[in-house]
């Protein structure tokens, strides 16, 4: 991620980066990684957004909601939509993986370049109690990227932020 800190750009960084996410809103687009960076191009805040995957119904909300930001802070402001390279869960920060643990999502446990994560079962601790005795219900949780699971030690259901 490249944040330029010239010309009002660190505020405009510090706006776009505190917007939560409309689907986890335990965690910023920062914090998800989706925010790659904030610009500033002749008095305009520029920022680069990239969705989590090709149809996820938030990246709209997401763009609107920084562009929003930006504004409030003072800023003309204009959103550019970066497909390549694509995201992946490897730029979830560590805060980020902590907040959403936090908050009852199990942070993604592998990188996203392993075929296991991919193709594989995955070993995924509960949030709640750390076990790891846990099962899956459900590929899909309460969104498309995210998989239902219930930990057998504690009995709580929980989703898993999946490996992308």
């Amino acid at each position: 991620m490249t944040v330029c800190l010239q010309g009002g750009a660190d505020a405009a960084w510090e706006a776009a980066a505190a917007v939560p996410d409309p689907e986890v809103p335990c965690v910023t687009v920062a914090d998800l990684g989706i925010l790659r960076w904030v610009r500033v191009e002749d008095g305009v805040a520029v920022a680069g957004v990239t969705p989590t995957y090709s149809g996820c119904p938030a990246v709209l909300a997401i763009e609107l909601a920084v562009e929003a930001a930006l504004r409030d802070a003072g800023f003309e402001a204009r959103i550019e939509r970066v497909l390549s390279p694509p995201w992946t869960t490897d730029w979830i920060t560590e805060e980020g993986r902590e907040k959403l643990r936090v908050y009852g999502i199990a942070p993604p446990v592998k990188s996203s370049g392993s075929i296991r994560s991919l193709f594989g079962e995955v070993t995924v601790a509960c949030p709640k109690c750390g076990s790891s005795d846990t099962e899956k219900l459900s590929e899909f949780g309460s969104t498309a990227c995210k998989a239902h699971y219930r930990c057998r030690a504690c009995a709580e259901p929980f989703d898993y932020f999946k490996c992308i």
